[in-house]
């Protein structure tokens, strides 16, 4: 608050000058809508006093799930952050008097690379139009609600973003690196000493000779309360019950795919005749085939061979047309499949330099030349190819407008469907090789064609390897006996009996979903987090994913100070270097050279060159930016007292201290860091914001 204190002083006529300047505005406004009004009465959170709405953050978190394909607590958490990222620079707006006006908004969403290149919102010239964009958004309210009650919550992140953004403009312009930190940036990161120095590691006394109590940990915590801080937690320990297929099942869905191929004879009791049924391999009707016996319908899309089950690839891409492979097992299935049609030279793989113009569509931002002075250069560089064809990969490198040019211009692997007419129609019609100029509504393209490979369509009989009732049964039975015996014995002994692997999982976080060994497990989560579920509770959880997992809850800690189990070796360890650090200056005290510290403690004297303060490390130490410190507040020649540092005791010589040459002019320096300071504020800002503000989470309470 400090911070904003001084940009309000300094920046205060700024602000009124903004607050004159800018009106409020939303587009929705603008266009003659209302806001809603969130008038449920429980919070899922709150966030400095202000109440986050429960429905308002359920139809996020749905949109989020369903636009991002996240699980639901991912969306729940992406959600939340957004939530609390918005209620603490709220606060920050009302302060400052920040407004977002129509030009700050059209800023945001002209930057916006989704609904800049969506061709409802270019106009004749072929540049984004404001206005078509907010026609539509108009349009969008009276013929699709639904959509429009999307937007608005789009709006609303657009809203937000033009304020940050005049947020972090006036905070930035506080910012100023004189040349004087300049100045003592340089010499920090140029300035080194050579050194000699004796480390004493800790390592080299023992523990043993230090009385160190329980009662010593626990009062070091007391101290040090604020650095031990825990939020809450639980342990649990589990035994799990899968289902999988036995070998058995395995082989009986094997065999139940090879009998489909087979053409099968059945006496018919009504025509008194008997009924020839066709299998797979012989029926004309081979999509009806599949789509009433596979367990996965009928998929018409052409495959190249990288598209195929890698170990079979080689395999089913060379079958003849009307041949069949198979059974063979793809992941979780077995399947036997049969070529039914081929297209030779289908999927091309080529390179291309493409010259845009101000006509082009999706043109980049910085493309001005007309679509004449595009033809002249793409006729020049396609002539220059000609003559020498190893030129292509650098000139498109650095001609070419598309997004492959960082590749040279390799495209990659293409189909009819994912390419421009006029480019597919030429790559398809010429030899691997031949270079081209083709014009498509994207600009000029030259065009190298690199390969060629057949596509192939594959109709797949499938069955999924799954576990038969009689497995599923088998397993319902020994989870729900492992349960009984678990509550009327010891769990552990339960599972020793039973030959079941016990796992443990300690420090489960009150929204966490996924435990160690198993995805998706929120219901679990949640009923370990129940105020009235005690320690040494077990409970039966069905898997989503096919099985069971039993659950004893093995410990509770809730929200405040660690415990001494939890922390006693980080701890020890602290208060035992503190112990030997003492006890290694005591007995060194009026040892005044490197020379006699090292011959009595059997030590080596070590040199370290070109050591700066900027990295604060020393070879052969590691990071020791204490003792880099001092040792530069030394003179030449100089030896240190003993010092304490991470690792032991060290004591220092300094052998050559080099200053290095001011600069003759530090502005631009000064003007590198200031840039660099101004791009790494929002990120602190933004984490000093959220740290600071009282928030209260009641999350777990819905999800």
């Amino acid at each position: 608050m400090a911070l904003l204190g001084k940009i309000r002083e300094k920046s205060i006529f700024l602000i009124i000058v903004i607050g004159l300047a800018l009106f409020a505005f939303v587009i929705s406004g603008a266009l003659g809508t209302e806001n809603s009004d969130d008038t449920l009465s429980v919070p899922i959170g709150t966030v400095n006093g202000k109440d986050i709405p429960l429905e308002n953050f359920r139809f996020m978190v749905e949109q989020t799930e369903r636009n991002f394909g996240l699980s639901t607590m991912q969306a729940v958490d992406n959600v939340w952050k957004q939530y609390i990222r918005n209620f603490v620079f709220e606060n920050q707006f009302e302060i400052l008097g920040i407004d977002a006006g129509r030009d700050q908004i059209e800023q945001v969403v002209s930057s916006t690379e989704s609904i800049v290149n969506d061709e409802r919102f270019t106009n004749e010239a072929g540049f984004f139009d404001f206005g078509l964009f907010t026609d539509f958004i108009i349009q969008m309210k009276n013929t699709n609600p639904q959509a429009y009650e999307s937007w608005k919550q789009q709006e609303l992140s657009i809203i937000s973003s033009a304020k940050e953004n005049i947020y972090f403009d006036l905070i930035k312009s506080s910012i100023a690196v004189s040349d004087k930190d300049a100045q003592n940036f340089y010499h920090l990161e140029n300035d080194n000493i050579d050194i000699e120095y004796v480390k004493y590691p800790y390592s080299e006394i023992s523990d043993t000779i230090f009385k160190l109590s329980d009662q010593d940990i626990k009062n070091y915590i007391e101290k040090n309360k604020d650095q031990y801080k825990r939020d809450e937690s639980r342990s649990i320990e589990y035994v799990s019950f899968f289902e999988n297929a036995t070998e058995e099942d395995i082989n009986d869905i094997r065999e139940s795919i090879i009998n489909l191929t087979k053409d099968k004879y059945e006496y018919n009791d009504v025509s008194k005749l008997t009924d020839t049924i066709i299998g797979f391999y012989n029926t004309k009707y081979l999509d009806e085939f599949i789509n009433r016996h596979s367990d996965e319908e009928f998929d018409s899309i052409y495959l190249t061979k990288g598209k195929l089950p890698s170990e079979y690839a080689e395999i089913l891409f060379n079958l003849k047309i009307g041949e069949s492979f198979g059974p063979y097992k793809d992941i979780n299935s077995f399947k036997i499949s049969k070529l039914i049609d081929r297209k030779k030279n289908s999927s091309i793989r080529a390179s291309h330099i493409l010259i845009s113009h101000n006509e082009s569509n999706r043109k980049p931002p910085n493309v001005e030349r007309t679509k004449a002075e595009a033809k002249r250069l793409a006729n020049n560089l396609f002539k220059q190819i000609l003559r020498n064809k190893k030129k292509f990969e650098n000139l498109a490198k650095e001609f070419s407008d598309g997004p492959s040019k960082s590749l040279g211009g390799d495209l990659g692997f293409f189909t009819e469907e994912q390419i421009e007419p006029a480019f597919f129609s030429f790559a398809k019609k010429n030899r691997i090789g031949k270079i081209g100029l083709v014009e498509t509504s994207f600009g000029f393209h030259i065009i190298k064609i690199v390969d060629k490979e057949d596509l192939v369509l594959l109709a797949s009989l499938t069955k999924k390897i799954i576990p038969s009732d009689k497995t599923s049964n088998e397993v319902f039975k020994n989870a729900t006996q492992f349960e009984m015996n678990s509550l009327n014995n010891n769990f552990k002994n339960a599972a020793q009996e039973g030959n079941y692997k016990v796992r443990y999982v300690p420090n489960i976080n009150k929204l966490d979903e996924n435990l160690p060994g198993l995805t998706s497990q929120r219901r679990i989560v949640q009923w370990i987090f129940d105020d009235v579920t005690e320690v040494g509770e077990i409970k039966r959880f069905d898997l989503s994913f096919g099985g069971y997992v039993v659950v004893k809850i093995n410990n509770i800690k809730d929200k405040g100070t660690s415990d001494i189990d939890e922390v006693r070796d980080e701890i020890r360890l602290k208060l035992l270097n503190k112990k030997k650090a003492d006890l290694i200056i005591k007995d060194n005290a009026n040892l005044k050279s490197l020379e006699e510290f090292a011959a009595k403690n059997k030590l080596e004297i070590i040199t370290a060159n070109a050591i700066n303060q900027k990295s604060g490390t020393i070879v052969g130490s590691g990071n020791e930016p204490f003792i880099v410190g001092k040792a530069f507040g030394l003179d030449e020649l100089q030896t240190s007292k003993l010092l304490i540092g991470n690792s032991g005791i060290f004591k220092l010589k300094i052998i050559k201290k080099t200053i290095a040459e001011d600069l003759s002019d530090y502005s631009n320096l000064a003007s590198k860091l200031q840039s660099e300071e101004r791009e790494d504020l929002p990120s602190l800002i933004i984490s000093a914001l959220e740290n600071t503000a009282e928030i209260e989470d009641n999350r777990s309470n819905y999800y």
